[in-house]
């Protein structure tokens, strides 16, 4: 039961009962109309702009057209007060009764209260992570794990249907270098001294082991070969390396993607489905043979002061054109990326969205471009930026990673703080916002920790329930039920609690339609500090506590509004990634 979407709907029938509608009903549009938490609680539990919005097109004044809806919103038998403040917004104030009725349904839907169908099944590809297999993941590539899984779950809740994607950067130069420094570490395995890691290699320590694989996989056959026929070799088994690691350090973090997809597929068969997207581009208009004036800057790697095949990417969004071929017949990486975007749009989906690095900030016009030439404007195409993540420990800051030879791994982050930890802290600002962690803050046990206060709070809801056993040890609390109860809530402090809950359907669909998973985070915070602080009443009023061993009625229904706490915040952090824990440890 969604409060909001419930009095839209009943907002809109009572307007639409007014004789000023009615007469002019072709000229109204309701598209404006916002129903939403007054931003003061005093005020009451429900606001309207209706009022502001239809004042003018119904040739009326605001203020006026306030009292006539709200003389109409009163006939609601669930509206107990209807107030008018500033020039128009109109104040609702509910029944006990209304939300006893909300309670009892939250109860029943348990950790499903708040799933939405907003989403329509619409189809949604989001693509995250992605990073180059050439070594372990570092903690800028943690941010991105964790907002493009949560991001995915959230929009999944929220009835969208949603595939987690992974690509694989497994074809260029990088690749090449991956192939010789793992050769170098055979050579290494081999007996053989190797000295310090030349430059252009990658140093870490991570290779060892495959070096030392591929010694005891080939022997002393790889070191006789040519290097053209030694390479395809090293490379299979490098990637495949690389790529084992990498999935064991996101499932350390709990993500897991649903499709693995390999640039390389892209190059395959003589790079038909490069060839393919192209031609379906020129095929459109979007393709010509030209020139590009030099970029302002450093010079990127693609740029050639000769004539190229280009893609026309400034007529649909883009700052300038982007080389497609190189004068040598070589297709650029932007190629591919043209080529994987069309594969996405056969497969399906409504829409694409990408989580990158803050450094990929230059890919949003052209991908957005992309996306327009391919699907004619079909297709929606969304880049969300991660910013730099910092390290710190006590307020210092953490030094590189032996291990990666030059940046702090992602797991190095997991196996010191712990999974939860690093998840909800992962959204605890927006993505688009430097976030600095702090390895002594996010295991503190304190209100100023934002993961351990929500976890407290569910390890609070259950230890209830361990109270009520101990209080009541013949009511078995498996079969009692809570939602019939929920008429027995009167106390204002346990209203306020249940206003909060009524705010996470609503919060559910505006992050999933907005692609903020942070609000998430933060809308769990508030409500762990309702939930705590309402605990507290109960320390100095005993009236107000969830247990009272003398009035088994009142018992069972605060252990309801308890559940239902426990309910949301358990669907939240699942969300999230993150444990409900029953205690905390």
């Amino acid at each position: 039961m969604n409060l909001f979407a419930d009095f839209e709907v009943r907002i809109k029938t009572a307007l639409e009962g007014l004789d000023i509608i009615r007469e002019k009903r072709d000229s109204v549009d309701f598209s404006r109309l916002t129903v939403e938490s007054p931003r003061d609680p005093s005020h009451g539990d429900v606001a309207t702009n209706a009022a502001m919005v239809l004042a003018k097109p119904l040739g009326t004044n605001p203020r006026a057209l306030a009292d006539v809806i709200a003389a109409k919103l009163k006939e609601d038998a669930d509206v107990v007060e209807v107030t008018v403040a500033g020039p128009g917004f109109i104040n609702l104030r509910l029944s006990t009764g209304y939300w006893q009725r909300l309670l009892a349904a939250m109860i029943r839907a348990g950790t499903d209260y708040g799933r939405s169908v907003t989403g329509a099944g619409k189809k949604v590809n989001v693509e995250f992570v992605s990073a180059n297999p050439t070594g372990p993941m570092h903690v800028g590539h943690c941010r991105g794990a964790v907002v493009g899984d949560a991001l995915a779950n959230l929009m999944g809740f929220a009835g969208y249907e949603v595939t987690k994607e992974y690509y694989i950067n497994d074809a260029g130069s990088q690749i090449d270098v991956l192939a010789r420094s793992c050769f170098l570490r055979y050579r290494e395995a081999l007996g053989e001294e190797v000295g310090e890691i030349p430059a252009g290699l990658y140093p870490g320590d991570y290779l060892v082991p495959v070096g030392q694989a591929l010694a005891k996989e080939f022997g002393t056959r790889l070191h006789n070969m040519p290097p053209e026929d030694w390479m395809p070799l090293v490379k299979e088994r490098a990637i495949e390396a690389m790529m084992a690691m990498i999935r064991e350090d996101l499932d350390a973090l709990n993500v897991h993607h649903d499709v693995f997809y390999s640039e390389r597929t892209l190059h395959a068969d003589g790079a038909a489905r490069i060839r393919q997207a192209i031609n379906d581009l020129t095929f459109k208009g979007h393709v010509y043979r030209g020139t590009l004036p030099p970029p302002k800057g450093q010079l990127p790697e693609d740029w050639e002061d000769r004539e190229q095949t280009l893609f026309r990417s400034t007529e649909v969004g883009d700052d300038i054109d982007r080389p497609l071929i190189k004068s040598d017949g070589s297709y650029t990486y932007f190629a591919a990326d043209v080529a994987y975007f069309k594969d996405k749009f056969e497969r399906g989906y409504d829409e694409m969205i990408y989580v990158l690095g803050a450094d990929h900030g230059g890919y949003v016009k052209r991908l957005e471009a992309v996306a327009r030439a391919v699907s004619g404007g079909s297709a929606k195409l969304t880049v969300l930026l991660c910013q730099l993540v910092k390290l710190f420990r006590n307020g210092e800051p953490v030094k590189m990673s032996k291990r990666s030879g030059d940046f702090v791994t992602l797991r190095e982050v997991v196996d010191e703080v712990g999974r939860d930890p690093v998840r909800f802290m992962m959204l605890y600002r927006k993505n688009s916002e430097p976030l600095d962690f702090d390895f002594a803050k996010v295991t503190e046990q304190s209100k100023d920790n934002p993961v351990f206060y929500v976890q407290y709070a569910h390890a609070r809801c259950m230890s209830v329930f361990r109270q009520a056993r101990d209080a009541f040890p013949d009511l078995d609390l498996e079969s009692v039920d809570f939602a019939e109860a929920a008429s027995e809530i009167t106390d204002p402090a346990e209203m306020q609690l249940i206003a909060k809950l009524a705010e996470y359907p609503r919060l559910i669909e505006a992050s999933a339609q907005s692609q903020e998973p942070h609000r998430l985070a933060f809308y769990l915070y508030d409500l762990a500090s309702s939930f705590h602080a309402h605990w507290n009443k109960g320390k100095d009023n005993p009236e107000l506590r969830f247990v009272k061993d003398n009035d088994r009625k009142s018992t069972i229904a605060r252990l309801g509004l308890v559940r239902a706490v426990a309910s949301v915040l358990k669907s939240g952090l699942a969300i999230t990634g993150t444990a409900a824990p029953d205690e905390m440890r």
